[in-house]
């Protein structure tokens, strides 16, 4: 039987994998609450604004199923390196931005290269870490993961009102760096397996997402008569459809429709479509109305989520062992459902703006049901796929998180009714809400109860002695 404590090995592994998707999800939160600052220096409204958030999770939602299949290609350290250098490089040009045109580029380049390396670091835990071992692994690396999404902003906010926005992006040198350090340490016995990857199948993926979002997008500058928005949209569907079934197809498909088939992975991952949609919805709306429309500065509007930080860190480790113990089941549902009551709290902001009755219960409250979802949810998804498909399975998961973002940021105009005030804040509260209450039952209904269950044709294969 495995100790409870972890092996040198393994944790060396945890903070590699932790530092490495550190700065991926970080980036994909910091600019949220620059992005007046971004707008007042480069120009542009709240499109640009979409575009700077879009572009990024574009790339990394679109790619990281290429990086999954590339992980377990040619083995998840090589991955994780060249994806640690190219983040370091884009980061710099985004900093360096002269115009919109470049920043969007920029940040397209850097979630690509983001792509790479949250695959390959989930991977390199779940193919050292069996069992319970893993679950609290997984509640670590979730605890700091997470609290990167979540202390984005206020970092974010310091920078904007002390120095620049642009270094909250040149400061992703130092964790690349120590990283590379890190990893040059880590002696793991790794074989390029000579899967064969379907490249045509990552370009279909991210051309036909990066054709939808740009429909959605520009539509409520166009409308949807103009040939400019209905045919990249109606391509894009067309070219994602074709994705779809090319994976049907294929003998290494990028995404393995079969994994679908295994039933705490389907609904886990429909769950994680829910969740991770209201997530980003609520990120970016607060991020950007406590500026906007509460004339907070931005290290204040920053601020705001730290409560759901300081809890993520405290209670993921312990969340993701209990969902080790009793299973994940009740966790992923009671969860959402208090997030959802956090969301609903949010109801409570008005044009005489007070954050210590109208926002901070909310955020405490949100806090709590984050804290009891994301560690387990992770955990009941990486938990039903054999070590062999652990790349693609992280892949995938990942992939349907930075989707939903991407698809709800989209679409903000619509939800919010065109204009981010408070009545289109409040909208974008009951919407958050709503996906969350829905991520809670899809839960419920779907889940297995007993973590003892085993999924047929999906047998838990576990670690060596030797390797832990």
């Amino acid at each position: 039987m495995a100790s409870s404590r972890f092996a040198p090995l393994q944790r060396l592994v945890i903070s590699v994998a932790v530092l490495a998707s550190f700065v991926t999800f970080l980036d994909g939160t910091v600019v949220t609450v620059a992005l007046p600052a971004i707008s007042d220096e480069l120009g542009g409204g709240i499109t640009t604004q979409q575009w700077v958030v879009d572009a990024y999770l574009i790339t990394l939602s679109a790619l990281i199923l290429l990086a999954g299949s590339l992980s377990d290609a040619y083995g998840r350290v090589l991955v994780m390196r060249v994806g640690l250098i190219a983040f370091g490089v884009a980061s710099v040009a985004v900093a360096a931005a002269p115009d919109p045109l470049i920043l969007i580029i920029s940040r397209a380049a850097q979630g690509a290269a983001g792509a790479l390396l949250v695959p390959s670091s989930l991977a390199l835990i779940t193919a050292t870490m069996r069992g319970d071992l893993q679950s609290r692994a997984i509640g670590v690396w979730t605890a700091f993961t997470t609290a990167a999404q979540l202390v984005g902003p206020l970092l974010g906010g310091l920078f904007v009102d002390f120095l620049s926005w642009r270094f909250v992006f040149l400061i992703n040198v130092v964790p690349i760096a120590i990283t590379l350090v890190l990893l040059s340490r880590m002696k793991l016995t790794e074989r390029p397996s000579g899967v064969r990857v379907d490249w045509l199948s990552g370009a279909l993926c991210a051309i036909g997402l990066g054709a939808v979002v740009f429909a959605l997008i520009e539509q409520p500058n166009l409308g949807w008569s103009s040939p400019a928005i209905w045919l990249p949209g109606v391509l894009g569907a067309a070219m994602f459809a074709w994705f779809l079934v090319r994976q049907q197809r294929s003998a290494t498909p990028l995404m393995p429709l079969s994994l679908f088939r295994v039933r705490d992975f389907a609904w886990g991952n429909l769950a994680t479509l829910f969740v991770y949609a209201a997530l980003s919805l609520n990120g970016f709306v607060v991020g950007v109305y406590l500026q906007q429309g509460a004339g907070l500065s931005a290290t204040a509007a920053g601020l705001a989520s730290l409560p759901m930080t300081i809890l993520m860190i405290l209670l993921s480790s312990r969340a993701g062992s209990w969902a080790g113990r009793f299973g994940p089941r009740i966790f992923m549902t009671v969860g959402p459902l208090v997030m959802a009551a956090g969301a609903v709290m949010l109801l409570l902001v008005a044009e005489d703006f007070d954050y210590w009755w109208q926002v901070l219960p909310a955020m405490i409250v949100m806090g709590l049901g984050l804290s009891l979802t994301v560690a387990p949810l992770t955990s009941a998804i990486l938990g039903a796929i054999d070590e062999s498909r652990s790349g693609i399975a992280s892949a995938v998961n990942n992939a349907v998180a930075r989707v939903a973002g991407l698809l709800v940021v989209a679409m903000l105009s619509t939800i919010i009714g065109g204009t981010l005030n408070l009545a289109g804040f409040h909208n974008a509260a009951w919407v958050t809400a709503a996906l969350l209450v829905l991520g809670g039952a899809v839960s419920w209904i779907g889940i297995r109860r007993n973590p003892a269950e085993e999924e047929a044709g999906e047998p838990v294969v576990d670690v060596p002695d030797a390797a832990r």
